[in-house]
């Protein structure tokens, strides 16, 4: 299906643009015949997920492939836990996906709103210090050239692209088929624990060594830290889910329907946002659990928020987080967002923010209706000193000449990009900025 452009928005409301058609492929080859029409006409060509990062990554300045109807399995390889989708997959149908065939992701981000293809593209990763990103997950995709072609990469055809087109930023071509490696379905029991925040940051490394996932929330203002400490169990384990109500209660009523009044009154009257953030931490994060692991790992989030997020060297996070406790409380600002701390294990994806090195992760956020620049901008200055990579689905202000130092195969992707779209047919604004022209 093709139509007009009309204004495509990412759900952050942090980038738009009006491209000149929108087109809705119904199959790889719709994607290819898509792709070979931009080329004939000149045109540049981009495809859009869910709209999940905060950057324009995916803004697309002429053709816009939405990829809503490339959705599903293609294929289950038992043996080896190993599952073909769609590109356009959404992250929360994978569950009832996988779940007939016993298999479960090995980790997942803490929002699955996201497509498959978006999600590897831009780095998500989730949290446990044994466990990679999404994007360490793939073992194979396929994807549509500049030049119109499909080509495979997996362990068998083009393995040596593999750790390029993983994780991509949608510069080298378009995702139609993903593969991942799977695990067996296990069982999450959590607890979720507040903490005083000075203990929790003592002895983040050893929580983090102790358990299977470890990550924590603090709300500027408080002195308290809000813990989420998990451990997997076998899929037989026996379950004890959170009630109904309670869930409600905890996920839908306070932390979202109650938070996004607060955040939204908090733009005019500014003095309602510390008092909020201590009844937050008294109101919330404290509760035992053992679920299905996507139930555990994920989280529903409605209310419309702006991210920037940073990979720190682990020894880094503790000294990086006590500087922006600092700026927060120099600058006199009131924070209506938590900051967010997680882990990561290193891999071999060239722009991997946890690429060859074990990984920590400070995120700040702000409610969308407020300008995050100057919060931003100061949090990421501490980053960039701690040995800071921006999170390529979230806001950041680095161009190609500052991460080029922080990646160290930077080179060896922007000379595979020259190679596979020399036309610059899959580029945009935003990658202009962050690869070069």
């Amino acid at each position: 299906m093709t139509q007009l452009g009309g204004t495509w928005q990412n759900w952050g409301r942090s980038a738009s643009i009006r491209p000149l058609r929108v087109e809705r492929p119904r199959s790889p080859e719709g994607v290819q015949r898509a792709v070979l029409a931009a080329r004939a006409q000149k045109l540049r060509i981009k495809a859009v997920g869910a709209g999940h990062s905060f950057t324009g990554v995916a803004a697309a300045p002429d053709v816009l492939l939405e990829l809503d109807d490339l959705q599903g399995l293609v294929s289950v390889d038992e043996p080896r836990a190993r599952v073909t989708l769609l590109a356009g997959t959404r992250l929360h149908r994978l569950p009832a996906l996988l779940a007939p065939h016993g298999l479960a992701m090995e980790n997942l981000g803490d929002i699955d709103r996201q497509s498959i293809s978006g999600a590897v593209s831009t780095g998500t990763h989730g949290t446990g210090a044994a466990f990679r990103g999404l994007a360490a997950q793939v073992v194979g995709v396929t994807l549509i050239t500049a030049e119109g072609e499909f080509l495979r990469v997996d362990e068998a055809q083009n393995a040596e692209l593999l750790p390029a087109v993983a994780l991509g930023l949608g510069a080298l071509g378009i995702l139609v088929e993903v593969t991942l490696q799977c695990v067996p379905a296990f069982v999450v029991h959590a607890v979720d624990a507040p903490a005083p925040l000075d203990e929790v940051l003592e002895t983040v490394h050893e929580r983090v060594a102790a358990a299977d996932h470890f990550e924590f929330y603090w709300f500027p203002h408080t002195d308290v830290a809000l813990t989420k400490t998990t451990e997997r169990l076998p899929e037989s384990a026996v379950r004890h889910p959170l009630p109904r109500v309670g869930r409600w209660i905890d996920e839908t009523l306070l932390s979202n329907g109650v938070y996004r009044v607060v955040c939204a009154a908090g733009g005019l009257a500014p003095a309602i946002t510390p008092p909020f953030s201590r009844l937050a931490v008294k109101l919330t994060g404290d509760r035992e659990y053992t679920d299905l692991s996507h139930r555990v790992l994920t989280q529903s989030r409605t209310v419309r928020f702006r991210e920037m997020g940073y990979a720190l060297p682990q020894d880094q996070v503790v000294p990086a987080f006590r500087e922006v406790m600092a700026l927060i409380s120099q600058r006199g600002w009131r924070i209506e967002f938590p900051i967010e701390v997680r882990f990561a294990a290193a891999d071999d994806r060239w722009l991997s923010t946890a690429h060859e090195r074990d990984s920590a992760y400070i995120a700040v956020h702000r409610y969308w209706r407020r300008d995050p620049r100057e919060y931003f901008e100061a949090v990421e200055t501490i980053m960039l000193a701690h040995g800071g990579r921006p999170h390529w689905g979230k806001l950041h202000t680095l161009d190609a000449a500052q991460l080029r130092k922080r990646y160290p195969r930077f080179d060896d992707f922007v000379t595979l990009r020259d190679r596979m779209d020399p036309e610059r047919r899959f580029s945009n604004r935003h990658l202009e900025r962050v690869l070069g022209g």
